[in-house]
């Protein structure tokens, strides 16, 4: 083969190669655009603080961090034995205002008797007087009297409206205690996986006092900084691309959501990866994405639009 043969043949050697190198970035290029993510960031989730609802030691506490468990599952018990005696008083409280309650209800109904008879009588001297059978003294006598017992009557009911009015505060405190024994019984409010356990078995707990922190992690939400040129290609509800590493070479793709764009820019974070990004502004947004299992709280993710 002649010199000119051997280099035509390394020509169109080397052609071919260039010719599949330049179809093969052709072919990155429009599966991934520059092959640049457009928003990097980290995955969050919305974290949830169960603090105690009531004062006491705790009995009970069945939980350990990153279990995960269901709403309305009963997860501990605080002590409610001091509830206990002071709502055992306050029924004492209540049995003796009913005692009086029934007494002044008693002398209301001899009252009611005593006047009914009265004005049976009264109706007979009426009669007694139209037949000039009985005297006006004798009807001014049982008016008297009548009038007597009214008063008597409405002295009583007044008596009686305090009591009822000591009658409705008892039952409010009874209703508090009951509301507060019923909150010593710590009820998970939602699905998710415990992060943090704050306190243990027979620690004293104040109401207000974290218990444990919970996150629903089948949906996540990625965290990622835009730069403000970026705004206009993106909206909020606006479907895109998210990427987490599987290995030094390949990605995890997902599908996410755009749901919450900052409405003031802020400094670059850490996050952002390159020298132009670093120099400028940027504006969060949020990503919501469901979670396989495989994205973690903290882990890096990318943005594709």
């Amino acid at each position: 083969m002649n010199n000119f043969s051997r280099m035509s043949a390394v020509i169109r050697k080397y052609s071919f190669l260039l010719l599949m190198g330049l179809f093969v970035i052709f072919l990155n290029s429009c599966s991934s655009g520059n092959g640049r993510a457009d928003a990097y960031g980290n995955f969050e989730a919305v974290e949830t603080l169960i603090s105690a609802e009531t004062n006491g030691k705790l009995l009970e506490f069945n939980i350990s961090e990153g279990a995960e468990i269901k709403e309305g599952e009963t997860v501990g018990l605080i002590d409610t034995l001091q509830l206990f005696y002071q709502k055992k008083q306050v029924l004492s409280k209540k049995a003796v205002v009913e005692s009086k309650f029934s007494n002044i209800i008693a002398q209301i109904g001899v009252l009611e008797e005593q006047i009914a008879t009265l004005e049976k009588e009264k109706g007979r001297v009426e009669n007694l007087i139209k037949s000039k059978a009985a005297t006006q003294k004798q009807l001014d006598d049982i008016v008297g009297q009548i009038n007597i017992l009214l008063k008597q009557m409405n002295t009583v009911k007044s008596q009686n409206a305090s009591l009822f009015a000591e009658i409705e505060s008892v039952e409010s405190n009874i209703d508090l205690m009951n509301d507060q024994i019923l909150r010593a019984t710590i009820v998970n409010p939602m699905n998710g996986v415990i992060l943090e356990k704050y306190v243990e078995v027979f620690e004293l707990v104040n109401a207000g006092k974290p218990l444990y922190k919970i996150a629903n992690l089948n949906e996540m939400l990625l965290r990622a900084y835009v730069s403000g040129e970026q705004m206009s290609d993106f909206k909020i509800g606006q479907k895109v691309k998210i990427f987490i590493d599987a290995d030094k070479t390949t990605n995890h793709e997902y599908e996410g959501e755009i749901v919450w764009v900052a409405s003031e820019a802020e400094f670059t974070p850490k996050i952002i990866q390159t020298k132009e990004e670093r120099v400028s502004l940027v504006y969060a947004i949020k990503v919501k994405v469901v979670n396989d299992g495989k994205i973690k709280i903290g882990m890096p993710g990318e943005v594709r639009f």
